[in-house]
């Protein structure tokens, strides 16, 4: 809570206010490497993933319907451009992610899209965003909440810039639900990955706080306890993989 002198990094107790820094660090060293490391690290099902979140958000496909989508901590723009390939004429996204290094990523993703002019990028904090309340219909976040300081204070002002009807979603790791797989996952997480980001992107430190990360973001009824309280209606979620991953769902009523 905002109150809090120290939190976590990865499996570290930090003070509150080094995290931000260290967490941009992190993705200014890999953002180069993270599509990548993401085919790497999930073998290609992130992919599949990011697709049944925009299937679940189910987008307006009527030419000129106006629907904007904001995508926060979306940096190399994977849920925005999927969103611009399935949403109607009407249909615009915002790219917000703090990480300036990750949004030059999207922003030469996008040059290289056909539906790259559907999207703007904006370097932003996901717990302060620069955009005036109820401005957006839907919010998405994908693998990023995790890194966030704060994580009821990104809920608050996703609540805040949705218009009343508008949907928050979120993707992001989670935990497994089925015997045996978890020892396997456990497995691939710590000494897998690591060793992928050491031979691909030269960093083992950064992928060891990626994984260490997952371990410390709540489960898939506690995240749900957290949207809850955040003012969101209808709170649900699926499991992904088995629980790999979930995509969480809420609405502003």
């Amino acid at each position: 809570m905002s109150g809090d002198t120290s939190t976590t990094f990865g499996f570290s107790s930090i003070a509150a206010d080094a995290r931000q820094g260290l967490v941009n660090g992190v993705f200014s060293r890999v953002a180069s490497r993270y599509d990548l490391m993401n085919d790497l690290m999930s073998g290609g099902l992130h992919r599949a993933w990011k697709n049944d979140l925009i299937n679940w958000m189910a987008p307006p496909v009527r030419d000129g319907r106006p629907h904007r989508l904001i995508d926060v901590a979306g940096g190399t723009a994977d849920i925005a451009l999927r969103y611009a390939s399935a949403v109607g004429r009407g249909g615009s996204a915002v790219v917000a992610d703090i990480s300036g290094e990750m949004l030059e990523e999207g922003v030469r993703k996008a040059n290289d899209h056909a539906k790259g002019d559907k999207l703007t990028f904006v370097q932003a904090n996901a717990e302060a965003l620069p955009f005036p309340d109820r401005s957006f219909d839907c919010y998405t976040i994908a693998f990023g909440i995790r890194n966030v300081t704060y994580i009821e204070r990104a809920i608050a002002e996703a609540y805040r810039v949705l218009k009343p009807g508008g949907r928050f979603l979120c993707l992001e790791f989670s935990e497994v639900r089925i015997p045996g797989l978890d020892a396997l996952y456990d497995f691939w997480s710590f000494r897998a990955i690591p060793e992928l980001g050491a031979l691909t992107a030269g960093d083992r430190d950064s992928y060891t706080y990626l994984v260490e990360s997952i371990r410390r973001f709540p489960d898939q009824e506690s995240f749900v306890r957290m949207i809850s309280a955040g003012g969101f209606a209808r709170v649900s979620y699926r499991n992904l993989s088995g629980g790999i991953a979930a995509m969480h769902s809420g609405w502003r009523i």
